[in-house]
């Protein structure tokens, strides 16, 4: 790729650039952030052992599941549900691994070292990621609405909620 013409804006863009020690490439990177997400957070997280991190960016204020169903009792797994445009995984992808059951669309991953599940693919939003709020860290959220849905009676619940299907939708 070759240089941009910038125009008046040229020394501004170089400012920027020293100032806060960016490539072009790095600067450019956090521009288009701003813009494609704008109103969204950057929220940065992992499991415990610190062999996974990601990033996810969603809003400040999170809207958290808190499902009754047999795996999401045991794992005490709340989650927060986003597209997976805005989901990226930064380290670790060759130490997580996937447990599945019963119809096989939810993928729960978690990290081989530690065990911890920091995010996963929920059954009802296959084309988006469940995140764990827990799992973020300090710093990006603002506050935690949680709603409680009736996994026991998936297909019912999913069926029933007005949203829930769409959370993963850019």
């Amino acid at each position: 790729p070759g240089p941009f013409d910038l125009g008046s804006q040229s020394g501004r863009w170089a400012a920027f650039q020293e100032r806060h020690r960016l490539s072009c490439e790095e600067a450019a990177r956090l521009l288009l952030d701003a813009y494609e997400y704008r109103g969204l957070v950057k929220h940065t997280g992992g499991c415990h052992c610190g062999a996974i991190r990601f990033e996810v960016w969603a809003s400040a204020d999170l809207h958290v599941f808190n499902c009754n169903c047999s795996i999401c009792t045991k794992k005490q797994n709340r989650h927060f549900i986003v597209p997976a445009s805005r989901f990226k995984l930064l380290k670790g992808a060759d130490n997580l691994t996937t447990y599945t059951f019963n119809t096989h669309r939810a993928q729960h991953t978690f990290c081989k070292t530690c065990g911890v599940q920091s995010f996963y693919t929920p059954r009802s939003n296959p084309d988006g990621y469940g995140i764990a709020p827990h799992c973020l860290d300090d710093g990006t959220v603002q506050n935690i609405v949680t709603e409680d849905i009736n996994g026991k009676e998936w297909e019912k619940a999913v069926k029933e909620h007005k949203t829930i299907r769409d959370m993963s939708k850019p």
